[in-house]
């Protein structure tokens, strides 16, 4: 995947500011379950916010960088706990797609 422009990581922040954690990974870590479901996500939504438990500033950028790398998406911004994903449905879904959804957000 092609790295993101500062327009495009501007853009899907902007879109990203509207929407809740859909994902959260929990005390028990990174699962083939989590790995699983946040694809999905992925798949349908293009921009998801993912939340990890973990307390631990190292632990929390493993678990991050090790979503990243499962899933193949682009990390656009980590605040705190939570993580802004992106990554382009092979289709995307017109109903599902937060890209198309909250479009309006970005042409300010």
């Amino acid at each position: 995947m092609a790295a993101l422009s500062i327009h495009e990581r501007k853009r899907l922040r902007q879109i990203g500011h509207a929407l809740n954690p859909v994902v959260m990974v929990g005390s028990q870590g990174l699962t083939e379950s989590v790995v699983e479901e946040t694809l999905r996500a992925l798949n349908d939504h293009e921009l998801i916010k993912v939340k990890v438990a973990a307390e631990d500033r190292e632990a929390r950028a493993a678990v991050i960088d090790a979503i990243v790398a499962a899933t193949g998406a682009e990390s656009v911004q980590k605040i705190g706990k939570i993580v802004l994903l992106y990554k382009k449905a092979a289709k995307q879904n017109q109903h599902l797609s937060n890209l198309v959804r909250f479009a309006h957000l970005s042409n300010k």
